[in-house]
């Protein structure tokens, strides 16, 4: 997969996420909260300017956690809501998401 269509997938996925979020936490059917719209915004910022996008996986699998630490818990907060219930709404995706995770897990622990 070309660095371009792997950093669409993970925007793409990470928008769904946080709107999945936002309509179950803030009730919003019409769109992003100010508060979703800016994480949103600033997790797409942070994905076009990933220096690792290459070599990762997923921001969980990087050393380098280029998060604000605000930014980072709100995130956070976000892919553990979401995570189960991506297998209702996205079920493709999440155990898409599930297998690329332990593959890069199982690739990590061989380096060491």
């Amino acid at each position: 997969m070309d660095l371009q269509s792997k950093r669409e997938r993970e925007k793409r996925m990470v928008s769904e996420m946080i709107a999945l979020y936002c309509r179950k936490k803030h009730g919003r059917r019409d769109g992003l909260c100010p508060d979703c719209a800016a994480l949103c915004r600033y997790a797409m910022q942070r994905s076009d300017r990933c220096p690792f996008m290459e070599h990762k996986t997923f921001c969980s699998n990087c050393k380098v956690h280029c998060y604000r630490p605000d930014m980072r818990e709100k995130i956070r907060e976000v892919m553990r809501f979401c995570g189960p219930r991506m297998l209702l709404h996205h079920p493709i995706a999440a155990v898409r998401h599930a297998w690329e995770t332990t593959k890069e897990k199982r690739r990590l622990e061989e380096k060491r």
